[in-house]
């Protein structure tokens, strides 16, 4: 189950609140993944540079809301207002691999960055995925110069051996503020459209749909109906359309579309194929926006999304556990195991983690897997970490093997109780307080997102 927000914050602060944003609070299964595509965030130069020394307010945000609920911060690129954020669960960690970042400079003749993409892509058990957020080039007249620096965008490279080209991923989701807008017809038709929730009306001088008849580089992106109000350009904090004297006619901005190679490969030949030939399918279960969320002109649109695979990876690369009971009094050991293609280094390092940890950055501490190293047979090996470098007041934990060769997590274990350090607590008993932590939710493995 994956959810994709896009959203052009205005240069605005986080709101107070994002649960329905995120559908925290539907019924069913959580999410599995969240990629938020957000445009437009503040990037005065003492922001941008503060931003690049440390998180920028919107990624410290959305780690705040979902680490407690079991998710990392997998990735993030910036540039200038362009953020891309990818939260997993921990239990998707050990089989996603090959993550890599881009971001293609179009505004100002690329020179600035106030326009453009940003982009990740990762191989997801086995599969390859690329995320594409982008903020096209504004205004009416301005729709060839949007389709041009799109293709300017499909033609960027992941550095990197055997990296495919975007259009080669596996799947391949767009979005963001692409700044398409309704031709043709007059502000009074539009709106009075609006008002009587005829969208279908203004669907067909949508110049979105338009291009995707006629653009061949266009045609094998899907995208949901759009059965939501036009999400631009509203007065702040109201659900009113632009009331300013510039009036700007009312448009679908905001949108999320995907692309599946095999569907476009299969398509191009004549018949049928079988299910079985198709390893990865996706479905749109919800492509709605959130008239709530009035910190911008524009309106947030999430589109929440069944990514069905065959996994081509079952295994992870490397097991790992805490060896007997683990307590802040004395030193313990840590066994891990590798299957024999895991390409190991000298530089990889096992983190010990609270359970509710923001990205792979946020550990309490750290083993080197080579130079801690107490033992090591055929089948297993052991690490060591110093009673010194284990919280005294104990709590809820797990452990994660950081591969330097793949630069992710590729082995988690699951959540153990460290015990506090008694000692400690006989000394000062109001620290005990503070040591207790929520367990996390149920950290089963399941191929389906």
């Amino acid at each position: 189950r994956l959810h994709v927000v896009t959203w052009n914050v205005g240069t605005a602060s986080p709101p107070p609140d994002v649960t329905s944003l995120l559908h925290l609070d539907s019924p069913g299964p959580a999410m599995d993944m969240y990629v938020i595509g957000l445009q437009e965030v503040n990037s005065r130069i003492t922001n941008f540079l503060s931003d690049l020394a440390f998180d920028d307010p919107w990624s410290i945000f959305f780690m705040s809301v979902l680490s407690p609920l079991g998710y990392m911060k997998l990735s993030s690129i910036r540039m200038q207002g362009l953020l891309l954020l990818i939260f997993v669960k921990h239990v998707h960690l050990p089989f996603i691999r090959d993550i890599h970042t881009h971001y293609t400079r179009t505004g100002l003749y690329g020179y600035w960055g106030n326009k453009g993409g940003v982009t990740v892509r990762l191989s997801l058990y086995g599969h390859t995925i690329c995320f594409m957020n982008c903020h096209l080039p504004a205004h009416m007249e301005n729709t060839e110069q949007r389709l041009d620096d799109f293709e300017k965008i499909l033609e960027m490279q992941f550095e990197g051996e055997n990296i495919p080209s975007t259009l080669d991923h596996d799947v391949l989701f767009w979005f963001g503020d692409l700044n398409f807008r309704i031709a043709d017809y007059g502000i009074h038709f539009v709106r009075e459209s609006i008002n009587n929730k005829r969208y279908s009306l203004l669907w067909e001088k949508d110049q979105l749909n338009m291009a995707k008849k006629k653009e061949a580089f266009l045609q094998d992106f899907i995208e949901g109906p759009l059965q939501f109000k036009p999400t631009y350009k509203f007065d702040l904090y109201s659900d009113v359309y632009d009331t300013s004297e510039k009036k700007r006619k009312p448009a679908w901005t905001d949108r999320i579309l995907w692309r599946v190679k095999n569907l476009c490969q299969h398509a191009s030949k004549e018949g049928e194929f079988s299910e079985e030939e198709q390893t990865i399918s996706v479905t749109l279960n919800n492509y709605i926006s959130h008239m709530s969320y009035g910190i911008s002109d524009h309106k947030p649109v999430t589109g929440t999304f069944g990514l069905q695979l065959k996994p081509l990876l079952s295994d992870p690369l490397v097991t790992l556990n805490p060896e007997g009971e683990w307590s802040a009094e004395h030193d313990v050991l840590i066994s891990y195991s590798a299957l024999p293609e895991f390409p190991s280094s000298a530089w990889d390092w096992i983190g010990l983690f609270k359970v509710a940890f923001r990205h792979v950055n946020d550990y309490v501490t750290y083993a080197w897997v080579e130079d801690d190293e107490v033992s090591s047979s055929k089948d297993s090996k052991q690490v060591y970490m110093s009673a010194a470098e284990i919280p005294d007041l104990g709590g809820e934990f797990l452990l994660c093997y950081y591969s330097n060769n793949l630069q992710s997590i590729v082995g988690i274990s699951q959540p153990f109780q460290i015990q506090p350090n008694r000692t400690l607590l006989e000394k000062d008993p109001t620290q005990a307080e503070n040591s207790w932590m929520q367990k996390p939710d149920n950290l089963e493995s399941h191929d389906e997102f």
